[in-house]
């Protein structure tokens, strides 16, 4: 792989699919496919990232607290500038949460899941945000940053958590469409995926990498296989860098 062109953190997308690319839906519940769950998160520790980003659907249906509350109008306005709980940043250890509009609610500035190290939030936000919005967040002590005026600016993101969080290693993690915009950007330096021996065959299951209908098409992107390891339960873990 060529040498990054920007200073930014290392970037590792690890998912989990089954044979025909799929990441989520029916088969997760499939005993068939228990080893490689337990693969795929065991396998999470192995990059040491310091960081996990995951787009709004994934929030959504997994870490945040549901919609965002309707929220009072507020007199004075709100800057659109970066904000940094210290006490958050200290942690050291982070959910980068990737909402262009604020529409995720939040109980907490730290989230902590079973078997995992607490984490701060770091809610990244596009200029259409609310001022609201941004007072809730200030509230709840989650940190947030701008990359962007409508649209996401991985780069921008990317540049952001490193200089103002030190965060060196990110692992990108969901959905489809988010892992799709760093990949498209040249910003992903490996692809980790544990396929499960499985097949979903639906047609509304997300895959791996998918194209937004409100983003510039793009071309196919090449990998290049780096290593290939069978697990238990006739699982495989494939690692790739992008050609």
């Amino acid at each position: 792989m060529e040498e990054r062109k920007i200073k930014r953190p290392f970037v590792v997308c690890h998912m989990l699919a089954s044979l025909d690319g799929k990441i989520d839906g029916a088969f997760f519940e499939l005993p068939q496919t228990a080893p490689a769950l337990k693969a795929y998160s065991d396998l999470r520790e192995f990059y040491g990232c310091q960081a996990t980003l995951y787009g709004t659907t994934t929030m959504l249906g997994v870490y945040a607290d549901g919609p965002a509350p309707a929220l009072p109008e507020i007199a004075k306005s709100v800057p659109l500038v970066d904000w940094i709980n210290p006490a958050g940043k200290d942690l050291g250890n982070f959910i980068i949460s990737v909402d262009p509009k604020g529409e995720l609610a939040f109980s907490s500035s730290t989230i902590k899941k079973k078997g995992r190290t607490a984490a701060h939030v770091i809610e990244v936000l596009t200029k259409r945000v609310s001022a609201p919005y941004l007072t809730y967040l200030q509230n709840q002590g989650v940190s947030y940053l701008f990359a962007g005026e409508k649209y996401l600016d991985c780069t921008l993101l990317l540049q952001k958590l490193q200089s103002l969080f030190g965060i060196e290693k990110i692992m990108v993690a969901g959905g489809g469409v988010m892992n799709w915009s760093f990949l498209q950007e040249d910003l992903i330096d490996e692809v980790s995926l544990v396929v499960a021996p499985v097949a979903d065959g639906s047609t509304t299951s997300v895959s791996i990498f998918e194209q937004a209908d409100f983003l510039p098409a793009h071309t196919p992107v090449a990998f290049t296989l780096k290593e290939v390891e069978k697990l238990e339960g006739n699982a495989l873990w494939l690692r790739y860098v992008v050609r």
